[in-house]
């Protein structure tokens, strides 16, 4: 795979490698499917402000997640049933991104356990947790990501229902049938079927909890010492309620553009979340991130690091392990050198003056 040289290039391949039912899941968004385009173009809107003749010649792209120091600020978001694009599925993620240095988190609906990842070595492993209605499943799940060594929980806060992804109903989506989501084998939770429209629709109607509410997020907080992010918040109301709610830091996120619709790009929402926590947590966020522009176009609106979800699962599909290794690597490096030519040698030289917006006052430039 020498000749692939962006992130871009793997969702092409992948889309001519995978069956058109499982390429579809991956790919497709809600409805018209705006947000899933607004999510990569609102990006093109920000543009940098290079500093010059800084001494670059050392660059450090190492920073810290919750305390867990990592080689950048790049991490892989939760993505559900990666066996769907490689045998290897979570376990070879899982080496991949421990060898890039980051962390990996594990989907709830993962085709591979949370015990079968932790199998593969060491690395940073956080578990994203839908909340179910049987809440002793729930706390099962909790109970064993701790035993397997993973640092924190990810909640996702943004599917009471699952949005209507129009391609999915289309192929009439079910997991293949030599697959299970292994979280929930042995708790007749592990099979997603046919219905006549989407099986996973289907599946989640019938077990994720609607009802979930802040004081949910009080008791798993009674269940767990781990620190718990909420993945899924695009407001200013909503972070400063996270912040009461005692969240150890925020996703900012749209679900990958697959719940609602017209709800804004991620890097559009970011900064009024990041002016809302004023400091007091730390603040992700994943969608559209496909170049190491985009990673320092967060970071400078106030992110701590971002999460990649589609690159993650094409790059598995194309090329297993090493794929998703040079997914991490190029974006590493596309980063390090967005740093070094905007003349940032280090995580916090990363400002907001490095970028301008389009909802930017015009800056006075001062007289010399």
């Amino acid at each position: 795979m020498e000749s692939i040289t962006n992130v871009m290039e793997y969702e092409i391949l992948a889309k001519e490698k995978l069956p058109k039912m499982i390429y579809d899941y991956y790919a497709s968004g809600a409805e018209d499917q705006w947000t899933l385009q607004e999510n990569r173009n609102a990006f093109s809107r920000i543009l940098f402000r290079p500093r010059i003749l800084i001494d670059v010649t050392n660059i450090d792209t190492t920073t810290s997640v919750l305390g867990f120091k990592v080689s950048m600020p790049i991490m892989v978001a939760p993505t559900a049933m990666q066996k769907m694009a490689h045998p290897e599925g979570e376990y070879a993620t899982a080496r991949a991104t421990s060898a890039a240095g980051t962390i990996m988190t594990l989907s709830s609906w993962a085709t591979s356990s949370v015990e079968e990842v932790a199998s593969t070595g060491l690395g940073i492993r956080f578990f994203q947790l839908y909340v179910l209605k049987d809440r002793n499943i729930v706390r099962q799940l909790v109970k064993r990501a701790e035993k397997a060594s993973f640092k924190a929980i990810v909640l996702t806060v943004d599917t009471p229902r699952l949005g209507r992804r129009e391609a999915d109903i289309k192929n009439r989506f079910v997991l293949p049938p030599h697959l299970t989501l292994k979280n929930f084998e042995g708790l007749d939770l592990g099979k997603i079927d046919k219905t006549d429209d989407s099986g996973l629709a289907s599946y989640v109607a019938g077990q994720v909890d609607r009802s979930l509410s802040w004081k949910d997020v009080k008791w798993l907080q009674t269940i767990t010492h781990l620190p718990i992010l909420l993945k899924g918040v695009l407001t200013a109301e909503d972070a400063r309620l996270a912040v009461e709610a005692g969240a150890a830091g925020i996703i900012v996120s749209n679900h990958g553009a697959r719940q609602l619709d017209y709800a804004p790009a991620t890097i559009m929402a970011l900064e009024e979340v990041v002016k809302a926590v004023q400091g007091r947590i730390p603040v992700f966020l994943d969608g559209g991130i496909r170049r190491g522009t985009d990673v320092f176009k967060a970071l400078a609106l106030g992110a701590s690091g971002v999460f990649i979800g589609r690159p993650v699962v094409f790059s598995l599909a194309v090329d297993g392990e090493a794929g998703v290794r040079k997914v991490l690597q190029m974006l590493h490096d596309e980063f390090e050198l967005t740093m070094a030519l905007s003349g940032c040698r280090s995580i916090k030289e990363i400002t907001r003056s490095h970028i301008t917006t389009p909802w930017d006052t015009p800056r006075i430039t001062p007289r010399l």
